[in-house]
């Protein structure tokens, strides 16, 4: 066996990694052109498995697995090795494209407030937004730029702006299972105590709705290598919040929202399309 016939298997796992977690960003992420594609499912499966330990392992120490995980990220950067498939694929993307620790830094210490905060305020959401969504974004916009950073300075606040729109809106579809299943509430302006109810909704819907606006002036200027991608995962979003807008606050804390398959094969195909016939504006 070769050192390329392992990296082949790493790739092949952060790939099988994403499409069993995700569906959708799976399928967005077979929008990007096929020398991109690799990177971005190693971000996806890093991030991923990070979050898998804060929110899933309830039998374990998790606090020591995050540690683990941290040293082992560190320790694979640095040595451009790791015989964890997902680490090794995640430090060969960091180090091809020169992706910036202060990044990984920022995603990492996200993860390490999900073992403690479980009461956010504007200051500590604004933190772990940051850490758990924008940098991710900054990440993939790394790739995308393939090492252009005029290109990426230029994309980057737009790139923010989506990856905090896509966390929001999952907050929102997860809020029975963070709230009743992780004791976890994110939204400064649903405080302990208070029912969820169409007001305070409102305002998260506004919050979320201008992060869109701006995300769509920096979706047009993508390069061409990821924009069919990233206008799929924007328009999958916007129909999942649009749903989300349209059921009453009471259900939303009891069962989560969806897009049936049909309908998100649907909205990926006209999102190509659009992007084919360069109607994205």
């Amino acid at each position: 066996m070769s050192k390329e016939m392992f990296d082949r298997l790493g790739a092949a796992f952060s790939r099988k990694v994403t499409k069993s977690y995700s569906t959708s960003f799976s399928i967005g992420i077979a929008l990007l052109h096929k020398s991109i594609r690799a990177d971005i499912y190693s971000i996806y499966a890093y991030v991923r498995f990070a979050d898998e330990i804060v929110d899933t392992f309830h039998d374990y120490d998790k606090k020591a697995l995050l540690e683990d995980f941290i040293k082992q990220t560190y320790h694979a950067i640095d040595q451009k090795i790791s015989l964890n498939p997902v680490l090794n694929q995640f430090q060969h993307t960091v180090n091809r494209y020169r992706i910036d620790h202060d990044l990984v830094e920022a995603f990492l210490q996200s993860m390490c407030m999900d073992l403690d905060c479980n009461q956010h305020d504007r200051a500590s959401y604004e933190k772990y937004i940051v850490g758990s969504a924008e940098v991710v974004g900054l990440m993939c916009l790394q790739v995308f730029c393939k090492g252009d950073k005029t290109e990426y300075m230029q994309l980057a606040p737009y790139a923010r702006r989506l990856g905090a729109a896509f966390q929001k809106v999952n907050f929102l579809r997860d809020l029975q299972a963070d709230k009743e299943g992780l004791g976890r509430n994110y939204f400064p302006q649903w405080q302990d105590g208070q029912p969820f109810d169409d007001e305070i909704k409102k305002n998260i819907l506004a919050e979320i709705k201008e992060d869109f606006k701006s995300a769509r002036v920096g979706i047009c200027m993508l390069p061409s290598c990821c924009k069919s991608g990233v206008y799929a995962a924007y328009v999958y979003y916007k129909a999942l919040l649009l749903k989300i807008g349209q059921t009453p606050s009471n259900k939303l804390m009891n069962s989560r929202i969806r897009i049936n398959n049909a309908l998100k094969l649907l909205l990926l195909f006209y999102a190509g399309l659009k992007v084919k016939l360069n109607q994205v504006q």
